[in-house]
């Protein structure tokens, strides 16, 4: 059995078995990829096999986010992780539940811990805690994203790690959080973003870097889907 194998400040990611026996089965041109890129290629693979439209949604919960792939995941926390560590980032911030995977993976390769922010239902009930109130279109519904007021220090370097970037606005809400508390944003990093959105914007705005493993350009007629630097470079042109 042939497996792949990327290192990286240390870490071993496992690529996959390009034969037989168990475990993840990548083609070779992502298994060869440059371990920046290796976990956009290898998510952006899985997409295009196993995700579907619904309507103005990209399914992808037979892998990222209701049932979890985690050899995909692992190769997806570690690309983030990579294209953070030289930002001495020191703490992982993500919002429950679908963000917690890749956040969790991306903090364990950047050896900081994760802070994942709580849900609840818009009402009064006062907490000691960071709190925002975001509306959620896709939903129709509106919630409370909160942080422990004693877990977020000041002067902590945060990344904000989520599993898709639409419209930002429960990703401007941790990063307000995170700005309230004292702390720096280091930036924002998305598995998937529909770059056609105006979630990107948002964030750039407010002087947020923000960057992501997979673009998706367009849902009309199937998923146009960009994975390496150059087709998210024109990507987010596009979008601009």
């Amino acid at each position: 059995m042939v497996r792949a194998r990327r290192r990286s400040a240390g870490v071993t990611v496992i690529g996959g078995d390009r034969t037989r026996g168990s475990g993840p089965r990548y083609p070779a041109h992502i298994v060869d990829a440059p371990t920046a890129t290796f976990g956009a290629i290898a998510l952006a693979d899985a997409i295009r096999r196993r995700g579907r439209i619904e309507g103005t949604l990209v399914k992808v919960d037979d892998f990222l986010n209701h049932q979890v792939d985690p050899d995909l995941l692992e190769v997806i926390g570690a690309d983030i992780a990579e294209r953070w560590r030289d930002r001495a980032v020191d703490l992982v911030i993500t919002a429950e539940a679908s963000g917690i995977p890749p956040a969790l993976i991306a903090a364990r390769h950047l050896g900081v811990p994760m802070i994942y922010a709580k849900k609840f239902p818009r009402s009064t009930a006062e907490r000691p805690a960071f709190v925002r109130e975001v509306a959620s279109p896709t939903k129709g519904t509106e919630y409370r994203v909160e942080i422990a007021r004693r877990l977020l220090d000041r002067g902590r370097r945060v990344l904000i790690v989520d599993d898709f970037l639409s419209g930002g606005r429960t990703a401007e809400a941790l990063g307000d959080i995170v700005e309230e508390a004292g702390a720096t944003v280091v930036g924002f990093a998305f598995v998937i973003e529909k770059s056609f959105v105006e979630g990107r914007s948002r964030l750039a705005e407010r002087g947020w870097p923000v960057d992501s493993l997979v673009m998706v350009s367009s849902m009309t007629g199937g998923l146009e889907i960009a994975a390496t630097a150059a087709e998210r470079r024109s990507h987010v042109d596009a979008a601009e």
